[in-house]
């Protein structure tokens, strides 16, 4: 892949379709080989595709910074919790693993109530989805998950008086993770490894026509 030709838009429809469920990358090969890019294009590729590459072990380094300015806050901490799940449920991977998870966990109890929770069925035209099929979760448009964990974290944040200090963590771990994403040089094992993902998501789309 050209990185130098994705765009930001192409970067975070990727990131937001990827399967996220993917172990992070080993630390030995995460804090390897470190040079300074020669161009402004250079370093324009190599910050796209090491930021699709090392995604886990970008998010958990910035939950693990936002970790250590929670600590005298524990309100915060839920407060971050409902955030995170409110933009991870923006990933289609990870919507629809959620789902399946609580799903799963209500049909131990009550099997009438799991089956409520599916979604409605996609009409099809021609031996074909009308249109691209919606993510659900309990039944509900996802974005109803997004607002309810939304509005749940931003009185968190505004009862424990933590915005602060979470706008600072936050913003030293944006920070670090740009450093390292502009100076970890792209190895042979990256572009393999994004090609592959490409390969699955391909076929993944056409498995579901």
């Amino acid at each position: 892949m050209d990185w130098g030709n994705v765009t930001a838009e192409d970067l975070i429809d990727a990131l937001r379709e990827v399967d996220w469920s993917s172990p992070p990358r080993p630390l030995n090969e995460f804090f390897s080989r470190f040079t300074i890019p020669r161009s402004l294009s250079k370093w324009n590729s190599r910050l796209k595709c090491n930021l699709y590459y090392y995604r886990t072990n970008y998010f958990i380094m910035i939950i693990f910074i936002l970790g250590l300015g929670f600590i005298r806050r524990p309100l915060a901490i839920v407060a971050a919790v409902l955030t995170a799940l409110s933009i991870a449920i923006l990933n289609d991977s990870f919507a629809a693993t959620f789902n399946e998870k609580v799903t799963r966990t209500v049909r131990q109890f009550s099997p009438h109530l799991a089956a409520k929770m599916r979604p409605s069925l996609t009409p099809v035209i021609r031996g074909r989805p009308s249109a691209k099929r919606a993510i659900h979760i309990c039944g509900r448009p996802r974005w109803v998950f997004v607002l309810i964990f939304s509005a749940a974290s931003f009185t968190l944040w505004f009862t424990s008086c933590a915005l602060l200090t979470v706008l600072l963590a936050f913003v030293i771990g944006l920070l670090a993770t740009i450093v390292h994403a502009s100076l970890r040089t792209p190895n042979l094992k990256a572009r393999l490894n994004t090609f592959r993902e490409e390969f699955r998501a391909v076929w993944r789309n056409y498995s579901e026509l």
